[in-house]
């Protein structure tokens, strides 16, 4: 069975990652949130651009190199920025993207007979499409509920029964990786164009939406921790100067906008996967990589601290209330949670009363409106689950928190494997499945890692 032992770690024979190459492909996405903050209308274009190419290449090459997963990745990390320019065909779009590239994926190279519980994790969505049907009031479109809250749960479904297992070298991964976190750099770039300067939209310690490029705080937030989470492993894993630096300073830049956008859920998802990232790495490495990570991580703490900082500066201090809990004149707030406490309780209170059957999918709106007089929607994917598919819901998640854990019983070659399953689970509680990323990342702590390097490969090759 392989492990982290040796040069698991050591990616300095990567082809895929040149610098000279990596460095065009940043520029080139720098430039692209540049060309979309100055022609929005373009947006649209762009993403259909997008989809052709990564359709031309799958049929070109006939998916033998997992090319699916590298059109599903960048999608993932465009869709934030597809939204906030108003290219997005459609709000689920993403997720309907990332479907049919891995359905298409696995039309080409089918699936491993042994994710079969993936399978059933789809079958246990099915009642609750039936019980919405029979539950929802007749003013309620049927159709554009079930889409809304089951697109998230259908794309983590297929992710995982494309991933589960499917062999690919580390460096494939990095790039897969890569194609998520380029179109973030488009959106961090937009974002500071959008709001170069903080100070100037200051308003008290609520979720900034000036400074989430006018859309939600909540969702750009997310993108960039997990931005955040990408940089800071390449940082270890990838051992090239050039590659570093280059990774060193986005991340500084990146995590800074993920601050201020004054959305803590997205920046502590963050922290808390690369702690994991940390512990897992240093429980693997030999000496000789823990030699050279240890002055890397105390140059990371540095940068952090000298991050959150500037961010506090910037902000007049607001930043350091909201993660206290505080608004701006310092009185501590009565929720910490932001009134998402009130709104788990009554999809709670939804499943003590429909324990077999759930209330049916979309049904959670009408719910909260009769219950409690508020008409608003999850953010708690697992509460959700509860209440709308109940015990079916109860075995659907337990599927998904014990699935990847009994894989790594079996594999440990994903060193990434806690951090995603922690990135899911930490974001579908705090911004529910309103976003691929979740899904999509989850898949991904599936994949089983190959040690022996690719020959002849180079980025999106």
């Amino acid at each position: 069975m392989a492990t982290f032992k040796g040069t698991l770690f050591d990616l300095r024979k990567l082809r895929a990652i040149k610098s000279i190459s990596y460095l065009q492909l940043v520029l080139g996405h720098v430039g692209l949130g540049l060309l979309l903050f100055t022609f929005r209308p373009l947006s649209k274009f762009v993403l259909f651009a997008i989809i052709l190419y990564f359709l031309y290449r799958i049929f070109n090459k006939g998916n033998r190199k997992d090319e699916v997963l590298l059109a599903a990745g960048y999608i993932t990390g465009f869709e934030v920025f597809s939204r906030m320019t108003g290219g997005a065909f459609s709000y689920e779009f993403a997720k309907y993207a990332v479907i049919g590239f891995l359905s298409l994926g696995m039309f080409f190279r089918g699936f491993n007979s042994k994710s079969w519980p993936y399978i059933f994790y789809l079958l246990c969505l099915v009642p609750g499409i039936l019980f919405s049907a029979i539950n929802l009031s007749y003013s309620a479109k049927v159709g554009n509920a079930i889409g809304f809250n089951l697109s998230g749960p259908v794309c983590l479904g297929i992710a995982a029964l494309y991933c589960y297992n499917r062999k690919m070298s580390r460096e494939r991964l990095q790039d897969i990786l890569l194609a998520v976190l380029l179109p973030i750099v488009s959106t961090t770039t937009y974002l500071y164009l959008y709001n170069p300067s903080i100070r100037e939209v200051l308003d008290g310690t609520a979720s900034n939406f000036a400074a989430s490029g006018g859309y939600g705080p909540n969702q750009v937030a997310t993108v960039l921790g997990l931005a955040m989470v990408i940089l800071f492993s390449r940082l270890f894993l990838i051992k090239s100067r050039s590659v570093n630096l280059i990774d060193l300073v986005l991340l500084a830049g990146i995590s800074y906008r993920a601050i201020i956008t004054f959305s803590r859920g997205g920046v502590i998802t963050a922290l808390v996967c690369i702690a994991i990232f940390i512990v897992i790495y240093f429980l693997r490495a030999n000496v000789r990589e823990k030699a050279f990570a240890l002055p890397r991580l105390v140059i990371l703490s540095l940068l952090g601290i000298g991050i959150w900082g500037i961010s506090s500066l910037s902000t007049l201090g607001l930043i350091d209330k909201r993660y206290a809990n505080q608004d701006a004149l310092g009185r501590e707030k009565a929720d910490i949670t932001t009134g998402r406490t009130e709104l788990i309780e009554s999809e709670l209170q939804a499943f003590y009363e429909h324990p077999i059957t759930g209330i049916g999918v979309g049904k959670n709106k009408e719910y909260r409106l009769e219950s409690i007089g508020e008409l608003s929607a999850t953010h708690n994917e697992v509460s959700r689950m509860l209440a709308e598919h109940g015990l079916f819901g109860v075995l659907a998640l337990g599927i998904l928190i014990f699935t990847p854990l009994i894989f790594r019983l079996k594999n440990r070659t994903n060193v990434y494997l806690f951090s995603f399953l922690a990135f899911w689970f930490l974001t579908i509680n705090h911004s529910s499945m309103r976003i691929a990323a979740p899904a999509f990342i989850y898949g991904l702590c599936l994949l089983n890692l190959t040690i022996k390097s690719e020959s002849k490969t180079a980025i999106y090759r």
